[in-house]
């Protein structure tokens, strides 16, 4: 699915030293894609979706490994945006949306959500989340 023309598309990016979670939502809320991606090609994912999309910003969390990857993507992508995001307990809240996105089935149904864990990495939804949280700050301050 693509955006509409002047809809402003941001890039959420959770950095990580082995993997990083990135997800391409409208400002809307429109979610477009996500992926978890190995920290080596994580520079090339980002530019091929912002060959795909109209990114107009890149939202990153601001913990972990963010200071050398804001470095990184500054001297790589001189001219997209960059807005680092408070990130603390996104990985706690990803977990729980992971299964809103993708609810259990099975036996996995009856067990408690707080000790099912993903069957995958979260990174993605964690990028996600970001987004929100840059959207839900933006609008806290018109």
């Amino acid at each position: 699915m693509q955006p509409k023309q002047m809809e402003q598309v941001i890039l959420g990016f959770d950095p990580g030293k082995d993997k990083c979670g990135l997800a391409v939502m409208g400002a809307n809320g429109q979610l477009y894609a996500h992926q978890v991606v190995p920290a080596a090609t994580a520079i090339d994912s980002i530019k091929n979706f912002c060959q795909q999309w109209p990114i107009a910003k890149l939202v990153m969390g601001n913990q972990t490994t963010s200071k050398s990857w804001h470095q990184k993507l500054s001297a790589e992508l001189k001219s997209l945006p960059i807005v680092l995001v408070d990130e603390r307990y996104t990985t706690l809240a990803a977990r729980d949306r992971y299964w809103q996105m993708y609810p259990p089935k099975g036996l996995q149904r009856f067990v408690p959500q707080g000790m099912r864990q993903p069957p995958r990495p979260v990174d993605d939804i964690v990028a996600i989340l970001l987004i929100e949280r840059y959207l839900e700050g933006r609008s806290s301050e018109v």
